[in-house]
């Protein structure tokens, strides 16, 4: 049996069945532009590639002008990166794609609302934000079973929250500077 038989043996279809690709709009959203490929751990560089250009963004911005960017951001990766993690899944086979990391992307946004600028804040909104995506304490881990993307994306969000409601918890107390 040849390679190609195996893997369409191992993923429940015939070469003459092979399931069309992800449209590259669905592509680039679901991997952040590539950076889900990038290994180990494509969830950690989505979250860093976001925290990146986050970094970059919200510097250039008036000051007025990020808490609403941030949040039509975080909007934006959830709006768009449900669809397009659904059209990755279904191309590829996957239920949840390590390399589909638009959802690390939501989560990552939601847990910098409200954040000031400042690589101590930037550095525990990352660790926030991947620790309660790797654990996912409940409900999150229970909205992985949503279907297709929502289940992909809307865990992350999930995440996301926890891991803003701990930052503006340590805001609060003063362990970081407003």
């Amino acid at each position: 049996m040849s390679d190609s038989q195996k893997v369409g043996q191992a993923t429940g279809e015939s070469l003459l069945h092979k399931r069309p690709p992800a449209p590259v709009w669905a592509s680039l959203t679901a991997t952040f532009f590539g950076t889900g490929y990038l290994h180990p751990g494509p969830g950690t560089w989505g979250s860093l590639a976001t925290m990146l250009l986050w970094a970059a963004i919200s510097y250039e911005l008036p000051v007025d002008w990020r808490l609403p960017v941030n949040v039509a951001l975080a909007a934006l990766a959830v709006a768009v990166g449900i669809p397009a993690s659904t059209r990755v899944a279904r191309a590829c086979g996957l239920k949840d794609p390590q390399f589909v990391v638009i959802d690390e992307t939501a989560g990552q946004l939601i847990t910098l609302i409200g954040s000031p600028l400042g690589w101590k804040t930037f550095l525990a909104a990352f660790i926030l934000f991947r620790a309660f995506d790797i654990t996912k304490p409940p409900p999150v881990r229970q909205l992985e079973r949503l279907p297709e993307g929502t289940g992909i994306v809307v865990d992350d969000v999930g995440a996301g929250v926890y891991g803003w409601l701990v930052m503006q918890l340590l805001l609060h107390f003063g362990l970081f500077k407003h």
